[in-house]
Parts: C-alpha cells; sequence; structure tokens
C-alpha cells in the first residue's frame, strides 16, 4: 500500500503531513521524486479534504522553498523537479483557492519556484507570469507580495517579458 492508494482523510492527512515535512530537506528530493513522493502528494487532491489539501499545498512550497535556496547558494542547477513532476500545472489550477492558509502556501510555492532562473525561462509561457503579476499587485499577505516583487525585478527572463508587455 502507498500513500495514492490511501482514501481515508485521517490517512491521508498523516501521509500529507510526512511527506510535506520531508519535501522541506533537500536531503530527501531525489529519493521523494524517484520514488513519486511528490505525484502522490498531488494525486491526494482527489480526497477533497481542506486539512489535506493544505498538507499537500505545505508540501509543495517546502520543496520549492528549499530548492529555490539551493539554487541561490549555487549547489544546484538545471529546472526544478516540481516542474517535471506536474506541481507548476497543480499550483496554477489552485492559486486563487478560497482558503487563504492553503492560497498563502500556493503563492509562495509560485513565488519560490520562479526566482530560479531556469525554471522562470519555462514559466513565462502560459498564465505562470500574470499569475505572479496578480500575486505583485493584489496579494494582502505583504511577506508574500515582496517575494514576488522580488522575483520579477531580479529575473532577466521576467523583465525581458514584462518589457514586452510593456509593465
Amino acid at each position: 500500500m502507498t500513500a495514492a492508494d490511501v482514501e481515508e482523510p485521517d490517512h491521508l492527512f498523516v501521509d500529507a503531513a510526512t511527506i510535506a515535512n520531508l519535501c522541506g530537506f533537500a536531503k530527501f528530493h531525489t529519493i521523494l521524486s524517484d520514488q513519486g513522493g511528490v505525484k502522490a502528494l498531488l494525486g491526494m487532491v482527489k480526497c477533497g479534504h481542506q486539512d489535506v489539501f493544505a498538507e499537500m499545498a505545505r508540501g509543495i512550497v517546502n520543496f520549492a522553498k528549499c530548492k529555490s535556496r539551493a539554487s541561490t547558494q549555487g549547489i544546484i542547477t538545471g529546472r526544478s523537479i516540481l516542474l517535471d513532476d506536474g506541481a507548476l500545472l497543480w499550483i496554477l489550477q489552485n492559486a486563487k483557492n478560497e482558503a487563504s492558509r492553503i492560497r498563502g502556501y500556493i503563492q509562495l510555492a509560485l513565488c519560490h519556484l520562479a526566482r530560479y532562473e531556469v525554471n522562470a525561462k519555462d514559466m513565462i509561457s502560459g498564465s505562470d507570469l500574470h499569475e505572479l503579476l496578480h500575486i505583485y499587485l493584489d496579494c494582502f499577505e505583504k511577506d508574500i507580495k515582496t517575494l514576488a516583487t522580488q522575483t520579477l525585478k531580479s529575473s532577466p527572463t521576467f523583465q525581458s517579458e514584462l518589457q514586452q508587455l510593456k509593465y
């Protein structure tokens, strides 16, 4: 039995919380990716339980934040595993979640993914840049808005795209 096979909200919550905690440690990222941990986390959405959903979002932001930190320190190169595992699509689909805690996690995850220039190049297509702009312009959480601002202003990729869009 795997985390993806569990259907009870209480069990899914524990599984999601465990995976979310592991997502905060870089040494587990390869294992999580190789063993399908991120995909299992994303698969828990079928439960529909808000606490499980919040843990899923926390796991994604932990992973993105950890990768962002490692990339700014020059420890890693290449695109984020989250892009390959489908997390970006999930983030964009859920960016306007009504629960402020979940929405905050999702917005943070998007900002942290975008801080990594290699990811920014993949994120200018689609609605990724527009969602970052939405966070920059409309987010009520000051720390998230500040992160979006720093991300947009420090990325040559986003700056070039914003100039083309006349922002």
